[in-house]
């Protein structure tokens, strides 16, 4: 009876969607979901495309609703923990969903959030584990299965690539060892429960292409591979070759997917105990290399070994005192994952580190409650010194670091509890705990405590902080979301945090706070309307004293709105207009801001233009602001915007088959009053940048 009366009342809400007699999963806007889910991206350092991949695999390989786990709901970002629960129950009380239109008829679920998870799910009767067939048979019947080649270019010449200078010293200055050609190409076979294969070659421009094995050159810069089979009866996963793996609220462990704060208050704080992820990206040291397994000792109780060997870039130091600790040691591993120059290339690889480990999960049979401890034990085969400074004093100093975590979740009634708490082997210790309830049906509240000591460490965590490490912070954060009136929706947060010890270029013991509240309009399911405003203030030395400095509060202001419509459904539109205040303790306001508009125009059925105009204008660096810009499949594109000038960009995507599909890129930024742009081996004579890049994707 609930099924039927619940059909009834979706045939009279929806008959023009039972008219078609089939339900078609709607395209994802992926740029749409960003704007939501981050409130301003403010940097070119966090890995965004990382997790802009992320939600592309998603939507490539859509989520069971009529199996997916209480934490595979969690990992999308995109529902509260009342939906969920809401979710699970109906499926325990009246079955599988026949249709993702029944989606309606459980409480909690709005149209909005059923437009927003529809593109990223899916309903099947189909039961993993079912006899599927050969794995080799099934891979060449997949129909996610494809090849991409990318090609990039600045149009300008770089100071990087002309003919080197000769120094007052007789020596040459230092150039680019490759071309100006950034080279992609990746191929990916993937069915999701089941299995995943897949690599990446890619070449960075300034890198050369090469075939040298004594220097571990082999063509293309970077390569990554995977091979990850899912559901082989007590074994739940293995992966072999290149993975991610993320456990408890990610002090240890953490992939890719993290958002942090952010326009989306609630869920976005909360982490998902997804385990053992394959990777196929092209950040160069976010990744684990060897192998993972998971197991299912028992119904409720799940196992995860893990080993990794893999050559970091660092540069290696020979120590010239005879009684040091260490003969050979290395300030870090670096990040850039760039080679392009003599002495990127004597750092390339340089640094050998092992880690292994391992997790158990403990999950109830209702899934509401799960615990579990990770280890994660990491080798270095040179010691790693940080410089001498008195900000470096607790920094991680040796070869061997051993973390060891417990982490819990538990739903009682509305509400979600969750936290992880971890110690790594110097001692330090960091927890993070918060609760995240449905107070009303149309309004949810999250709070978080965490707290990382000034000697914590931990190379692949990426728990919710301030810091870009979890390290030296201690926060509280408050998030609210209201649904006033129908259409509408509040969200806001604010984040208090301290250290306790001396960071860079802040010579004490600092604090801040940070806030933000937006408020968002929908007319319709395809517009959307926000007004955003965000305070940030953070301390740094000031100019005072050199000697001696100071902390003085730091003050970031910005204010956001955004307006997308679509006119019709060939016809998209969306301005942006963002501006920052600036300030320094009591010192002058310095502004900046960018004015966009974007139109997106399906010319005929296979052919779809983007392009964009901004203006912008900064007093200086520190104003400088960050957009988002659509680009070409799997990659993020988010320049900074400083000086004053104008950025345009036009984007073409013809399908011209049912497996190919072309893109072509073509962005410039103009900048007035300028000579040169850019610095150091990336300096270009003249006031523009423009770039091209083509993209060819073909489904095998």
């Amino acid at each position: 009876m609930h099924r039927l009366a619940a059909f009834l009342g979706l045939f009279l809400s929806i008959v023009p969607a039972l008219q078609a007699q089939e339900y078609v999963r709607p395209a994802a806007d992926l740029d749409r979901l960003v704007q939501e889910l981050f409130a301003e991206i403010q940097s070119d350092q966090v890995p965004y495309e990382d997790v802009y991949e992320t939600l592309l695999q998603y939507y490539q390989t859509p989520l069971n609703l009529n199996t997916a786990t209480r934490e595979e709901l969690r990992s999308l970002l995109l529902l509260s923990e009342a939906q969920i629960s809401a979710l699970l129950h109906h499926r325990e009380q009246v079955g599988m969903l026949l249709s993702m239109y029944e989606l309606q008829s459980i409480d909690g679920f709005d149209l909005r959030s059923i437009y927003r998870v529809a593109p990223f799910a899916t309903v099947l009767d189909g039961i993993v584990g079912g006899n599927r067939g050969p794995l080799w048979q099934r891979v060449l019947q997949e129909d996610n299965n494809a090849l991409l080649v990318r090609y990039e270019r600045v149009l300008q010449q770089r100071k990087g690539y002309t003919a080197p200078d000769t120094t007052s010293t007789g020596r040459l200055t230092s150039r680019y060892a490759g071309s100006p050609d950034k080279l992609l190409v990746r191929y990916r076979v993937s069915h999701a429960h089941d299995f995943s294969f897949g690599f990446t070659a890619e070449k960075d421009a300034g890198e050369a292409f090469s075939w040298n094995p004594g220097s571990r050159r082999y063509g293309a810069d970077f390569y990554s591979a995977h091979f990850v089979v899912h559901e082989r009866g007590r074994l739940k996963t293995l992966a072999l070759g290149d993975y991610q793996l993320q456990f408890g609220q990610g002090l240890l462990l953490s992939s890719g997917f993290q958002v942090g704060k952010g326009a989306e208050t609630i869920t976005s704080i909360r982490r998902s105990n997804v385990g053992v992820r394959p990777y196929s990206s092209v950040l160069e040291n976010s990744f684990f290399r060897g192998a993972a397994a998971t197991f299912s000792l028992s119904k409720t109780l799940q196992a995860t070994a893990f080993a990794s060997w893999k050559k970091v870039d660092a540069s290696i130091q020979t120590s010239t005192d005879s009684l040091a600790e260490f003969d050979e040691f290395s300030s870090g591993v670096l990040l850039t994952g760039l080679h392009r120059t003599t002495t990127d290339l004597a750092n390339r690889k340089d640094l050998r580190e092992l880690i292994s480990g391992g997790n158990f999960t403990y999950t109830s049979r209702n899934s509401n409650f799960s615990a579990g401890l990770t280890a994660v034990d990491t080798h270095f085969d040179k010691a790693i010194l940080r410089r001498s400074e008195p900000y470096n004093a607790f920094e991680f100093r040796g070869m061997h670091n051993l973390a060891v975590s417990t982490h819990y979740s538990y739903v009682l009634h509305n509400a979600l509890l969750f936290g992880e708490t971890a110690r790594s082997s110097g001692g330090g210790w960091g927890t993070v705990n918060g609760v995240l309830a449905s107070l009303a049906s149309n309004v949810d509240a999250s709070v978080l405590y965490r707290r990382y000591t000034r000697d914590f460490h931990t190379f692949y965590g990426n728990a919710l902080s301030e810091n870009t490490r979890n390290i030296n912070e201690s926060g509280l954060y408050m998030g609210l979301k209201m649904r006033p009136l129908y259409k509408w929706e509040i969200s806001a947060y604010y984040d208090q945090f301290r250290f306790s010890w001396l960071k860079y270029q802040i010579g004490a013991p600092s604090q801040g706070h940070d806030w933000l509240l937006r408020v968002a309009f929908s007319p319709s399911k395809t517009s959307l309307l926000y007004a955003q405003m965000r305070l940030r203030v953070k301390d740094h030395d000031g100019d005072l004293d050199p000697v001696r400095p100071v902390p003085v509060p730091t003050e970031r202001r910005s204010v956001l709105l955004f307006y997308d419509a679509n006119p019709s459904a060939a016809l998209s539109l969306r301005t942006r207009l963002q501006g920052t205040h600036y300030r320094e303790n009591d010192g002058p306001r310095r502004a900046g801001y960018v004015l966009a508009q974007d139109v997106t125009v399906a010319v005929v059925p296979r052919v779809q233009l983007s392009a964009r105009y901004a203006l912008f204008d900064t007093d200086d660096y520190d104003t400088r602001q960050y957009v988002f810009e659509r680009d070409v499949l799997y990659a993020f594109s988010v320049p900074p915007l400083y000086g004053q000038g104008t950025r345009v960009y036009a984007l073409a995507e013809v399908k011209c088959s049912r497996h190919l599909t072309l893109w072509l890129r073509y962005d410039e930024t103009h900048y007035r009053h300028h000579a040169t742009i850019g610095s150091g081996l990336e300096e270009i004579q003249g006031p523009r940048r423009s770039q091209v890049k083509m993209q060819v994707r073909y489904k095998i």
